[in-house]
């Protein structure tokens, strides 16, 4: 009798429960749609009106109301339900289902030159680190007028935004703070810590204006340990749909470790993750362990405490995380597809609500787990479930006139496959280590290498974010090397190597080169790479120590190098990526600095000082949120612009030349030998027709020898696209003459001749006396 009551309160609460689903549609989308002015239309009025949908996400204000955080209470509850994603992502869905404007954008496939196309420079924010005004928002910064002049001046044509709605957690009422830099989304509400949703939609609204576009992130592989999570535990109606999470009966709890008191949960060891798989719980061990470290992170499950349920049932799990206990992962394959309708519905909220024109898909490559044959690994990489979502999340954006890239470092091979109907762009994982690599050892050969692997796979240029220093470490996993192709054999400094073994030579050539004695301000992190700045690398190759003895003449070195890294990236297909780490020269934060955070063993707090790009606030210590202000060597933008050899001024002259010529949407076609090895050259097939040529000089040392390549046609004219100067001919053996300085870099303008007149007027009268 008890439990038949149970049973149809629960019903009847459920069935309010869908009435106040469909009642929470904000006034104004209930409303019959009046046409809107878009951004477009109002700055640009010549341009057609955007075929995009108009969606908002319901209005709440979360509070605290005086009642026990208890899965019995049902104000509790629904406290809950009105802060989770899953519940904001039924309301969007509503009111874009049906809508004739959802068919109006082909979405089959990925199409990187239009994305590329829309915006092929983009500034890489960290919302904890940019120092604003006294009293101004993260938001509200990247939505200054001034800022957007600088990036139009500059060539900068997208901000992506990075993680800026609510993250971390709920114990109880309380908010807990993020484990993972606001990767760890529990909300599609935008925190107000950075700003508002108004500061949003305003800085998307100023960033048209400047002919730019804003890009922002949604995480489909996990969440933080928020309202969704919280009612997953509590077994309450799909949300443990949303996770894979396995409900553990008592009368197996004896398997499972004690949660330390003041913890939600417990990451389990080996042995039990072997136990729980023996007892037909969870597959067991998987492919790697991210983030391992012993006595933390030892598997990818953790284990909670005991939950009371809604039916008053105690419970405990055992959930999947590919990365941090607080970011439990998402499950795209359960009947309920709850997962799938909440990262969904977080798309649409920034495309059609927030309006944004891009979003970054974070975490997407591990959407599939499966287990294996007795004794191996789960699959849980390069999963077809993986690139079947990510197909679908990519067609939902495009469909909504959007565009996504991934930042998602996978061998050559997977982000090959991902890009054939996933996401539009994937993030430079090919060379970005190489291309670091290439300067610590001033010899290009294993970059060269990297370049044509992907050419051979088949990987276009075009499609890669090609990016500087981010919020994460200089990574040097190159799993391409080490997990696919491990057994095979390259050719590499006059030998032969297994690609397990070419992997841990040049991370140990990177460790050695720009760590440890060599640069003790950088530090290693974990297994992935190396926490640093792009400015901090540079130091270590230019043997500097102490950053308290770099010179004026220092700067100008560091500067120099600095742009060189930036040919590499601007000078080929693709998009370009940099921020503010990189626009003001930082160098690593003291450790002292950030030891409470670096306690938790993630070294690249280091490489995430605060900065003040704009001059916002000259006597600040730390940003809004806490992060130390690092030493900036190039100063403020403000400054920058005012100085015609400053690093922003100098890069708009590279960005140029790349606008200029259509560099952004060619073609690499060759990556040919060189005659010394610290040079680089990459031939690329320009829109245009012709061709052109990036020639770099990784060394410190200047340099002359022949470029050639059988693609540069005999008796072609080269030009100097910087300059306009000729620099010679394409000889009978497809080559040219070229001198470099030390780290200095150009690209070359190779314009094939016109046939001759001649010789066509004497073809045409032999054909009219045949």
């Amino acid at each position: 009798m008890a439990d038949s009551l149970a049973s149809t309160e629960q019903a009847s609460e459920e069935r309010a429960a869908d009435v106040a689903d469909s009642e929470a549609v904000p006034e104004e989308a209930a409303e019959a749609p009046a046409p809107e002015i878009s951004y477009d239309e109002q700055f640009y009025p010549a341009r057609p009106r955007q075929l995009r949908p108009r969606a908002r996400r319901r209005p709440w204000t979360p509070g605290q109301p005086p009642f026990e955080a208890d899965a019995r209470n049902p104000v509790y509850v629904e406290w809950l339900r009105n802060q989770s994603m899953l519940g904001d992502a039924k309301v969007i869905a509503r009111q874009l289902s049906g809508q004739a404007s959802m068919w109006q954008n082909p979405f089959a496939y990925p199409n990187p030159r239009a994305a590329v196309d829309r915006a092929s420079v983009w500034f890489t924010a960290y919302p904890l680190s940019l120092i604003t005004g006294p009293a101004q928002t993260f938001l509200a910064a990247l939505g200054d007028p001034g800022l957007w002049q600088s990036f139009e001046e500059i060539g900068i044509k997208a901000i992506h935004t990075g993680p800026v709605k609510l993250a971390g957690g709920l114990k109880g009422w309380e908010h807990t703070p993020s484990v993972d830099g606001h990767f760890d989304r529990i909300s599609m509400a935008i925190d107000p810590l950075f700003g508002t949703e108004d500061e949003f939609r305003a800085m998307c609204e100023v960033a048209t204006e400047h002919g730019g576009t804003i890009v922002d992130d949604i995480v489909p592989g996990h969440t933080g340990k928020g309202a969704d999570f919280r009612l997953a535990e509590m077994n309450y109606r799909d949300y443990p749909g949303i996770y894979h999470m396995i409900d553990i009966p008592e009368s197996d709890w004896h398997l499972l470790p004690d949660v330390p008191d003041g913890d939600d949960s417990v990451n389990i060891d080996a042995d039990t993750e072997r136990a729980l798989q023996q007892a037909g719980y969870i597959i067991g061990e998987l492919q790697r362990v991210i983030f391992y470290e012993p006595g933390v992170k030892e598997t990818n499950w953790s284990a909670t405490r005991a939950v009371m349920d809604t039916a008053g049932q105690m419970r405990r799990w055992v959930y999947l995380h590919y990365f941090k206990a607080g970011q439990p992962s998402i499950n795209w394959l359960d009947p309920t597809f709850s997962g799938m309708r909440m990262v969904m519905g977080d798309a649409l909220h920034s495309l059609v609500d927030l309006g944004t024109g891009a979003l970054r898909l974070d975490a997407n490559g591990f959407l599939g787990v499966e287990k294996s044959a007795e004794e191996r690994p789960g699959w849980s990489e390069g999963h077809p479930l993986s690139e079947a979502a990510n197909q679908i999340i990519g067609s939902m954006v495009r469909k909504v006139g959007g565009f996504t890239f991934q930042e998602l470092n996978l061998s050559i091979d997977d982000i090959k496959a991902t890009s054939e109907t996933g996401p539009d762009l994937s993030y430079d994982f090919v060379t970005r280590p190489a291309y670091h690599h290439a300067l610590v050892m001033a010899d290009t050969e294993f970059l060269r290498l990297t370049l044509r692997q992907a050419m051979e796979i088949g990987v276009d240029q075009a499609s890669l974010v090609h990016a500087m220093q981010n919020h994460d470490e200089l990574t040097y996993e190159l799993v391409h090397f080490i997990t696919k192709h491990k057994d095979e054999v390259f050719e590499y400094d006059g030998g032969e190597l297994t690609g397990a073994e070419l992997a841990h030579r040049i991370q140990q050539n990177l460790r050695d080169g720009i760590t440890g004695e060599a640069a003790p301000y950088n530090l290693v992190f974990t297994a992935n790479g190396i926490a640093c700045t792009t400015a901090s690398v540079i130091t270590a190759v230019l043997g500097i120590r102490d950053f308290n003895a770099i010179t004026v003449e220092d700067v100008e070195r560091i500067r120099r190098v600095h742009l060189l890294l930036a040919m590499y990236n601007a000078l080929q297909p693709g998009v370009f990526a940099l921020s503010g780490w990189d626009l003001c020269g930082m160098l690593t934060l003291d450790r002292s600095k950030v030891a409470e955070l670096l306690s938790r063993g993630d070294t690249r707090w280091i490489n995430r000082g605060a900065h003040d790009l704009m001059g916002f606030n000259p006597s600040a210590q730390t940003s809004a949120a806490g992060m130390p202000k690092a030493k900036a060597l190039y100063g403020t933008l403000p400054e920058q612009m005012a100085d015609e050899e400053s690093f922003a001024r100098q890069l708009s002259r590279i960005l140029a030349v790349r606008e200029q010529h259509g560099i952004a949407k060619s073609g690499l076609i060759d990556v040919p030998d060189v005659s010394h090895r610290g040079m680089l050259v990459m031939v690329h097939d320009l829109p245009s027709g012709d061709r052109e040529v990036t020639v770099l000089n990784f060394s410190d040392q200047d340099i002359a020898g022949t470029v050639r390549s059988e693609l540069l046609a005999t008796g072609a004219e080269v030009t100097d696209a910087f300059s306009g100067e000729a620099v010679g001919t394409v000889d009978d053996l497809h080559s040219f003459y070229i001198q470099l300085e030390a780290y200095q870099g150009t690209a070359l303008l190779v314009v094939a001749p016109e046939p001759e007149e001649e010789n066509d007027g004497e073809a045409s009268e032999g054909a009219d006396r045949a």
